[in-house]
């Protein structure tokens, strides 16, 4: 597995949001991150390991709040 490093600009195109939420996002330390000489960086099997982890939350947060057949609103 290779150890490639992304961008800001990479992982805003990856994730398909701004890069100016990225960049916020790693400052926040919402997504994980590391500085080079003051730009952030992005190692990819993280970004992947991140993306994961959300996808597992948001769908755990879904079954969670399915109502069972015949439940009333």
């Amino acid at each position: 597995m290779s150890d490639e490093i992304l961008t800001v600009i990479e992982v805003a195109a990856l994730l398909k949001v701004a890069d100016k939420t990225v960049y916020t996002m790693a400052q926040q330390g919402e997504l994980p991150a590391f500085k080079v000489r003051g730009q952030w960086r992005f190692r990819r099997a993280d970004i992947d390991a991140w993306m994961a982890s959300q996808v597992a939350r948001t769908t755990k947060k879904t079954e969670a709040t399915r109502r069972p057949k015949g439940a009333r609103k």
